[in-house]
């Protein structure tokens, strides 16, 4: 038997709770994992509380995240007793992982752990961390450089947010964060930033093309506020776009993209070949600041996961939520 947050929807709703399930209830795979620790991502939270469809299959046990160590493989690439982490391919949606002492799974879905990072350090990091470095390589490969001007964040106080501030910064780059919650300025600037904006800037419908205001972007909000981001980019500026917070609507115009050569490049996460997953690892393995991690991270139980999952879709989530699977 083992811990799992488990997910249903019958004729009495939609209920997230932390069950015990037998073994022999895992999916099919060729990996099992005792997962170690996991993580609570505003897509987890989505499922976890039914505010929007994640959920593809019932029951489901949510967690986009998990680090752990290898039980059984009959994968060529895993041996029992390796560590290894996963981010993303649909799990949590259609396949159950994460949120659980044990997981069977794919091992083309899975790498192995980094060596410079605990599996505690790599779920602190997580899909967040890793997204943020994916929108960092995607800059990098069209040019992007410090020195060229100042990179705007938005949800900056956010995970992805936060690690794309520590990691900007870190590198050289003069980091503008843009939040709604202005209590977060003197975390916002220890992780890195040199300015901070109001969110409401950006959140609002604004105009075709606005004041040149930064160089680069990377956006997790979507909606009016990645529209008011293009807009407000320079002549032959960059924005990564990687979540949707506000919406996953677009109400912008072409005039940033041919009146000023602005390139939108759209960052997938969830299905990354092998080498571009270890790649970015390695990157992160490189470039995070270790001492940051504890600033960005909370930890807590299973027990704990539904509760924290609604405060983290009402915006009351700082960083990252680290989810100890043997709390």
């Amino acid at each position: 038997m083992f811990k799992a947050i488990v997910i249903d929807k019958d004729p009495e709703g939609y209920r997230a709770r932390l069950t015990e399930l037998d073994e022999g209830r895992l999916p099919a795979g060729d990996v099992s994992v005792r997962v170690a620790y996991s993580t609570l991502n505003y897509k987890d939270g989505l499922a976890i509380t039914g505010k929007s469809p994640v959920v593809r299959q019932f029951p489901m046990v949510p967690g986009i995240d998990l680090a752990g160590t290898v039980e059984s493989s009959s994968h060529p690439r895993f041996r029992p007793g390796e560590q290894v982490l996963l981010n993303g391919w649909g799990v949590g949606e259609s396949h159950w992982v994460g949120l659980a002492q044990k997981a069977r799974l794919q091992g083309d879905w899975l790498i192995h752990l980094p060596e410079a990072f605990t599996p505690r350090q790599a779920m602190a990091i997580g899909t967040a961390g890793y997204t943020a470095m994916l929108c960092l390589i995607a800059l990098e490969r069209n040019g992007l450089e410090p020195g060229r001007g100042e990179v705007l964040v938005t949800g900056a106080s956010g995970g992805v947010g936060s690690f794309a501030i520590s990691l900007l910064s870190r590198l050289g780059y003069s980091v503008i964060a843009a939040t709604g919650r202005p209590e977060e300025a003197d975390y916002l600037k220890g992780l890195g930033a040199s300015s901070i904006i109001e969110r409401g800037e950006l959140s609002q419908p604004g105009r075709p093309l606005a004041k040149e205001r930064w160089v680069a972007a990377i956006d997790s909000v979507g909606s009016h506020t990645l529209a008011n981001v293009c807009a407000g980019t320079a002549a032959d500026g960059l924005v990564a776009a990687c979540g949707l917070a506000q919406g996953m609507d677009f109400p912008a115009s072409v005039a940033p993209f041919i009146l000023r050569g602005v390139s939108l490049l759209g960052i997938n996460s969830v299905t990354r070949p092998y080498h571009e997953r270890v790649h970015a690892w390695e990157r992160l393995a490189a470039e995070v600041d270790l001492a940051h991690l504890e600033l960005i991270t909370r930890e807590v139980g299973l027990e704990q996961v539904p509760a924290v999952a609604r405060e983290l879709l009402d915006g009351k989530v700082r960083g990252r939520v680290v989810v100890n699977l043997n709390r």
